[in-house]
């Protein structure tokens, strides 16, 4: 399966287990999506538990907070990340607070699906990273799956945690595995990830982090699309580097990453979005209290720049194997 497919088999699983799941968003019932990642599932389990909903994300977002509440378990598509600002003031003020305003009689078992990134010259209005701005939300957990495998799997251990998930799909590795080079073959272990995704139900637990590479000279923290170049970037310039795929944000995983770190006394981190408050300034902070000490170089940081997205320049604006060489290069010489 490709991710896209992993994704639409996650609600199909979940959805003839659960009654209680509906999955609603702007053309994900008739039209299957604007990616085809709930395609069929109207046609399976009608319009009463799949359907189109307004242009309105912030209809969208607060209407779900009622069907959680009352004892649903909606999982709302958001058509881009770009698109779930308006939807934002509900998320934060509603979703995330609910079980704490409530003093734990109200939970809000609600999954927010939605693809982000860039990849598809889609521009600036179709192609953000705004990761950061959920993970500093207390009460929120955040995802972001890199292979098809995790993406099922982790989108049904969203699906029956109690607590509210944002769920973000790299749209660049939507249809296939990617290895960082949009003009080559796949790595390897992309390609493995890709052909053992197993039909029916299954789990990867929310808030553990994958060794993707075991390493000795450096580690490489990434998630989602990074995760194939900074495999790629290894791979192409021979570095004895352990990557970690963190795959869920929030909670995080800080227990690998400290015993890696402590392995190998140099970080690097790799993200697509902007670098200013981006979240791999909050795991360079973490790494820095936690092993300070075991620390050769000071951590390391590529990231997308410091501007709107510019879609003219797309390919030069993602962090690839070129840009992480040139990083990995300079975390290993201090």
């Amino acid at each position: 399966m490709n991710m896209i497919q992993a994704i639409n088999d996650a609600h199909k699983v979940m959805m003839r287990r659960d009654p209680d799941i509906v999955v609603y968003g702007e053309d994900v019932g008739f039209f299957g999506g604007v990616f085809r990642a709930t395609e069929g599932l109207q046609k399976e389990f009608g319009k009463q538990r799949c359907f189109d909903a307004p242009i309105s994300e912030g209809g969208i977002v607060g209407t779900a907070v009622g069907m959680a509440a009352y004892g649903l378990k909606p999982v709302i598509e958001i058509q881009f990340a770009d698109y779930i600002y308006p939807g934002y003031d509900q998320i934060v003020s509603e979703v995330a607070k609910m079980r704490y305003r409530t003093a734990g009689e109200w939970s809000m078992p609600m999954v927010i699906r939605s693809p982000y990134g860039g990849g598809i010259f889609g521009g600036q209005t179709h192609s953000q990273s705004p990761e950061s701005l959920f993970t500093h939300i207390a009460g929120l957990k955040v995802v972001v799956p890199s292979t098809p495998y995790d993406a099922k799997g982790l989108l049904i251990a969203a699906i029956e945690d109690p607590d509210p998930v944002i769920f973000f799909e790299p749209k660049r590795i939507y249809n296939g595995p990617f290895d960082g080079h949009h003009d080559r073959p796949v790595t390897p272990w992309a390609r493995h990830k890709a052909s053992e995704v197993p039909e029916g139900h299954y789990t990867v637990p929310l808030g553990k982090a994958e060794i993707v590479r075991e390493g000795e000279e450096v580690t490489i923290l990434a998630y989602g699309t990074m995760v194939h170049v900074a495999l790629a970037a290894v791979e192409d310039n021979k570095i004895d580097a352990e990557v970690i795929d963190l795959r869920t944000l929030v909670p995080l995983d800080i227990e690998t990453i400290e015993k890696s770190v402590q392995k190998t006394g140099r970080c690097l981190i790799a993200q697509e979005a902007p670098r200013t408050s981006g979240f791999a300034s909050e795991l360079a902070t973490l790494v820095q209290e936690r092993c300070f000490y075991n620390l050769e170089a000071p951590v390391g940081r590529v990231t997308g720049w410091d501007t709107p997205y510019p879609h003219a320049y797309e390919w030069t604006y993602f962090p690839g194997p070129k840009r992480m060489k040139t990083a990995l290069q300079k975390v290993m010489a201090d």
